[in-house]
């Protein structure tokens, strides 16, 4: 009774599956099998997983390379564990061992780490800042849209001082020389 690999893997909405972390138990393989040994037991673990359909536990008998059986556990939100283990193993346990793994995972990766706009404060403020100054960017362009141009709304305005007017015109005109090149 011995486990081969421990898999957690997210199966993407389109039937993709990633492998998030993984663990490998070759000993028993000569050194020079194990790296064979290890890819075929990631093929079968992204193949089963992408088989299985969400909220589904499933034990299905490896490749016969392999001679051992396939635990795969699929939550709702396409978080996924698979155990490898040889045929001996029992697999009440082997299912337990597949919700324990995915307790630990995401106790230890919080959903929330998976967006880093929403781990990191800083990046957050960042994309709010964005959307903020396009926002005002589509709101003056709509308003100059409509006929009116900035030099218009500045002559209106009753709240910018003369010098602040002037200001803008010298502005302007000091920019219009650069629009030349």
């Amino acid at each position: 009774m011995k486990l081969l690999a421990i898999f957690v893997l997210y199966k993407e909405d389109d039937g993709k599956v990633k492998v998030l972390q993984d663990e490998f138990n070759l000993g028993s393989f000569g050194y020079f099998e194990r790296y064979y040994v290890k890819q075929l037991l990631v093929f079968s673990a992204r193949t089963i997983t992408e088989r299985t359909a969400l909220c589904t536990r499933q034990s299905v008998e490896a490749d016969q390379n392999v001679n051992g059986i396939v635990h795969v556990y699929v939550r709702p939100d396409g978080l996924a564990s698979v155990i490898i283990s040889d045929s001996e193993y029992p697999q009440r346990v082997a299912h337990i061992l597949l919700s324990k793994v995915m307790n630990d995972f995401t106790t230890r990766y919080p959903s929330a780490s998976c967006n880093p706009q929403e781990a990191d404060p800083l990046m957050r403020l960042e994309k709010d800042l964005d959307d903020t100054k396009d926002i005002l960017i589509k709101t003056m362009i709509n308003v100059l849209d409509r006929g009116e141009n900035l030099d218009d709304l500045f002559a209106r305005s009753h709240d910018l001082s003369s010098a602040t007017k002037e200001f803008a015109k010298t502005a302007r005109r000091k920019n219009q020389c650069c629009t030349l090149f």
